[in-house]
């Protein structure tokens, strides 16, 4: 069952933007979340035969729709509080205005602590509880995203580790990147705290997506972590 979000990009959500670079150079940490150029590489030796369509003209706005105009199949529902597992997420369908956005999840994890994501022991530091790892595919395999979704016991431990992320390189965290692509014309992480979770967001695109990119990463990640501004909310008549 899907699950009613507003997307926010902005305020509300602590969002930090990474550049993650092939494997033959260190990766680079940048501290804001503007666009910025990544380093191109030849797109896979083997790209899928489907072509993107053309992306859109401008970056995505900051609406603010009523929820009859949003959806969003990010997660089913689950009970507030409810342990992550990687279960809650399903295909990633969102729809906002005239925007539409797909992308299937083909794998997903589900880790009891946070060491297997942990790469430098900021997370352990910061009492970081659980974790979950999805993978996503979209546009023929042109676009490919890795989440992180980190739990932590309170709100201002999940805004210290973000901040702390921020300064530094990619590598602060651990992903599968064998599902990203090898060579990618682009690549970049986002992350951001949304309550008592951190939310981190690996896209690369080949050459063909690579117009659509930024604005897709956006989406993706903005709509993920606004889901986590609700989950735990407990409704009373």
């Amino acid at each position: 069952m899907g699950v009613v979000s507003v997307l926010l990009i902005g305020g509300g959500v602590v969002a930090f933007l990474y550049v993650r670079d092939s494997g033959r150079q260190p990766p680079v940490a940048l501290p804001t979340a503007d666009p910025v150029p990544t380093a191109t590489t030849a797109p896979p030796s083997d790209p899928p035969s489907t072509t993107p369509s053309d992306p859109p003209a401008s970056e995505p706005a900051e609406p603010t729709p009523a929820p009859s105009d949003t959806r969003s199949a990010t997660s089913k529902r689950v009970d507030p509080g409810s342990p992550l597992t990687d279960d809650e997420f399903e295909d990633w369908d969102f729809k906002l205005g005239d925007v539409e956005l797909q992308a299937k999840k083909v794998a997903g994890w589900t880790y009891d602590s946070c060491d297997p994501v942990d790469g430098q022991g900021v997370l352990a530091r910061n009492n970081c509880r659980n974790a979950v790892q999805l993978a996503y595919s979209a546009y023929g395999g042109h676009i490919k995203a890795v989440q992180l979704v980190l739990s932590f016991p309170s709100e201002g431990a999940a805004k210290t580790t973000a901040t702390r992320l921020a300064s530094l390189t990619s590598d602060a965290v651990k992903w599968h990147t064998d599902k990203t692509h090898k060579s990618y014309a682009y690549g970049k992480m986002r992350s951001g705290a949304s309550k008592k979770y951190v939310v981190i967001t690996v896209l690369t695109a080949d050459k063909a997506a690579k117009p659509m990119a930024t604005y897709y990463h956006q989406y993706l990640q903005s709509d993920i972590a606004n889901y986590f501004l609700f989950r735990d909310l407990t409704i009373t008549s």
